[in-house]
């Protein structure tokens, strides 16, 4: 909201709405102070409306009574709004732009990682794997890529695990079948590409950053904090980021005020890259006291000697109140190129005047002001070139009886003690780095015990499938051996029967192949059964005059005759001649269709008188 100034108006603060948030802070761990009240409280009443509450207090007291109150108040807070490329355009210039950008400074086998903060239930963490994958190539990517999806909403990321979507409407058909295995209702991301992508808790206003990123996504997640805590955040992303690292923001978040931390790459899709970060040192400050103005000129060039000399072994100049160089000591003269020719020139005449430091508008400040003035950390190259860093102080010199004689000018060389600051500082910075670093990596561990953890649980559940399908195997097999158990029982039973028989027995089939040749056979024609069986019937070398059974057998195949009886002329194993009598009769299956023919074959002695 506005003021007729044009200033922005901030909602007032509730103290029973801050103490809310600080009972959910002290009872449930989460911390959001850092949020934009406005947001939280139209989502907090929204919960109280839904549950029928009116004020925070009562609400407080809702949630001591009902605990799981928390997790729909959490939904509430923690939006998690996500989708397979969402704002495709931003995804395209990403793929076609940044990943790109990134390859070419990695070297060949050097690993890519990439951080997706605030990652709800996932989609946006498969949607940089699917971008690598193509840009790399699956083998490549599997070696190289490591993806940290993190969230604060626990519930989000144990369904962000499972990597099982319902809905792919923004995908292609042909990213589909290439990244994930679908089933009647869900799509399954591919299990080995999944095992790139490590989900795990993580508060962005809290929790050190994981480090050495190349590309950190975090999209419409810093709109909910405020502005001290976005720059927090942002900081932190900073220096999770490699040199030259990038920075996908979502479409609600500009980054205007954190330009010394970043610049953007493409603005439309807030897309940035990091500035690398330099020292930077304060500007000196100007030391000022007021005191009443009264001037007058007294006392001679002697006095003003006598003053200037002691004030000190440093380098020193001293100037009357009329602008006449009066003293320079020895260290002034060498290090601010003076000599004795120039002492009574007028102070505006020499370099000193305005080198290093401009002295003229000191000196008329410190005449009006009747004070000490003083300048810290100017820089002065002399002419060996070395670049040192001098404290000007201006000193206005008096009499006893407070009359301004002139001023007393020193220039104390502090370039050892900025050294020494200067390495201080960077020392304490790297210990500082060191150790976000260090927690960076203790959360990185972390993350990845989770992820072992869940890995071992899958291979356990995995483990519990096999040997269920190994019992339904043995099952199975056990099945299969009484079968073939039976299948011999009958086989036996067949071949005993065939055996009892006083003829010789052949079984053709539709095709004429012999299917079975009984041992009488086998003595009537001394043909064996090996040599039988498979054979097809009129080619069989026996002395039984098969041409002359042809009718009888298409008769019998084709169904035209029941039974027929035939008497030819053979000739037996011993080559004797004997009349056989042959009976054939159809082979019919159990729904009475002809499967073959029948013959008994009967040497003449076993004919009826």
């Amino acid at each position: 909201m506005l003021t007729k100034h044009g200033r922005t108006m901030h909602p007032p603060l509730s103290p029973t709405f801050e103490r809310l948030l600080e009972y959910i802070k002290q009872s449930r761990g989460f911390d959001f102070t850092g949020y934009k009240r406005s947001s939280l409280m139209r989502r907090v009443q929204r919960r109280m409306q839904m549950v029928g509450v009116d004020n925070y207090e009562t609400y407080q007291d809702y949630l001591e009574v009902y605990p799981n109150e928390f997790a729909q108040l959490f939904n509430m807070l923690l939006i998690n709004v996500t989708s397979f490329f969402r704002d495709r355009p931003a995804w395209n210039f990403v793929a076609a732009e940044v990943i790109p950008r990134i390859l070419e400074r990695k070297a060949l086998g050097e690993p890519i990682r990439i951080w997706s903060a605030g990652c709800a239930s996932g989609e946006e963490a498969c949607t940089l794997a699917i971008i690598l994958a193509e840009a790399l190539g699956i083998k490549q990517f599997k070696e190289r890529v490591k993806i940290y999806a993190t969230d604060l909403d626990e519930e989000a990321l144990i369904y962000a695990r499972q990597a099982s979507y319902k809905g792919c409407t923004n995908l292609s058909a042909e990213l589909l079948e290439r990244y994930f295995e679908s089933d009647e209702t869900h799509y399954q991301f591919r299990k080995d590409l999944r095992c790139c992508v490590i989900f795990g808790r993580h508060d962005l206003i809290q929790d050190a950053p994981i480090s050495r990123i190349d590309l950190l996504v975090c999209r419409n997640t810093l709109m909910y904090l405020n502005a001290e805590t976005q720059g927090r955040v942002l900081s932190r992303f900073h220096f999770a980021l490699q040199e030259r690292g990038y920075l996908f923001l979502g479409k609600a978040e500009m980054l205007l005020t954190q330009t010394r931390l970043f610049v953007p790459v493409e603005l439309r899709h807030r897309i940035f890259v990091k500035v690398p970060q330099t020292l930077s040192w304060e500007s000196p400050r100007l030391l000022l006291q007021n005191y009443s103005e009264s001037v007058e000129q007294t006392l001679g060039s002697a006095r003003l000697r006598d003053l200037a000399h002691d004030s000190g072994p440093v380098a020193h100049v001293a100037v009357d109140i009329n602008g006449l160089l009066i003293l320079a000591n020895q260290r002034a003269r060498t290090l601010l190129g003076l000599d004795s020719r120039d002492l009574g020139r007028p102070l505006r005449d020499l370099k000193v005047s305005y080198r290093p430091v401009e002295l003229r508008s000191l000196l008329d400040q410190v005449y009006t002001e009747r004070s000490l003035l003083a300048q810290k950390d100017v820089a002065w190259a002399p002419l060996n070139g070395e670049v040192m860093y001098l404290d000007v102080q201006v000193v206005p010199l008096q009499d006893l009886g407070g009359n301004l004689l002139g001023a007393s000018i020193t220039f104390t060389d502090t370039t050892l003690a900025k050294q020494l600051k200067e390495d201080l500082l960077q020392s304490n910075q790297e210990l500082e780095l060191a150790y976000e670093e260090l927690q960076s990596a203790n959360e990185e561990l972390e993350t990845t015990n989770e992820e072992l953890q869940s890995t071992n649980e899958e291979l356990q559940s995995t483990n519990e499938e096999l040997e269920t399908m190994n019992e339904e195997l043995q099952s199975t097999n056990e099945e299969l051996h009484q079968r073939t158990e039976q299948i011999h029982q009958v086989n036996e039973f067949f071949e005993a029967v065939l055996a009892s028989l006083r003829g010789g027995v052949a079984v053709v089939g539709q095709n004429l192949q012999v299917l079975a040749w009984n041992t009488q056979a086998e003595s009537l024609w001394g043909l064996r059964v090996e040599e039988a069986r498979g054979q097809h019937f009129f080619s069989l070398d026996c002395g039984l005059p098969v041409d002359q059974l042809r009718a009888s057998l298409r008769a019998c195949l084709s169904g035209e005759a029941a039974l027929l009886t035939s008497v030819v002329q053979a000739t037996n194993r011993w080559e004797q001649p004997i009349s056989c009598k042959v009976t054939c009769t159809p082979l019919k299956g159990p729904m009475g269709s002809i499967q073959g023919a029948i013959l008994v074959m009967e040497e003449p002695e076993e004919f009826p008188p």
